[in-house]
């Protein structure tokens, strides 16, 4: 693929880096921070997975973006939980940000192995940075009664 036919989707209004606690609406219930956190890691899991595809040609570029668009919601349904019990996540909001630049570049190259081991350290790094972010808060969301889902990263 050529880099001009992608990104095929607006990604500008993807994340919310500017949240007003006052603003958001109650969860369901308490478990929402956990199920936010276990919904976000489990979507950049298949991120990876559908990346490791679409090297192949067993996944399209489509699908790398609504695997991205889903890793996007998810960490905003994160931030929006976190925010409710007043726990900020701003050292994290670059994330999505850092991940599509990335994306953008390895995806307007053609798929293959190679160029995926050129671009999965960078995703790492940035899913890394988004794991650490989120390990740090564990012991703020204890303290205010909850537990965070135990769901181990893998790097590759």
């Amino acid at each position: 693929m050529n880099a001009h036919n992608y990104p095929s989707r607006s990604y500008a209004s993807t994340t919310n880096n500017n949240i007003n606690p006052s603003q958001i609406q109650a969860p369901n219930n308490q478990a929402d921070v956990p199920n936010a956190v276990r919904s976000l890691l489990l979507s950049t899991k298949s991120l990876q997975e559908i990346l490791k595809l679409w090297s192949t040609g067993h996944a399209t570029e489509g699908e790398v973006s609504d695997t991205y668009i889903t890793v996007v919601s998810n960490f905003n349904k994160t931030v929006n939980a976190f925010a409710y019990h007043h726990i900020s996540l701003n050292d994290i909001h670059p994330v999505p940000t850092e991940l599509r630049a990335v994306l953008e570049q390895c995806l307007g190259e053609d798929p293959s192995p190679a160029i995926l081991d050129q671009y999965m350290p960078q995703v790492r790094q940035i899913l890394y940075k988004l794991l650490k972010g989120l390990q740090t808060r564990q012991d703020t969301w204890r303290s205010a009664g909850g537990r965070m889902p135990m769901i181990p990263y893998e790097s590759r």
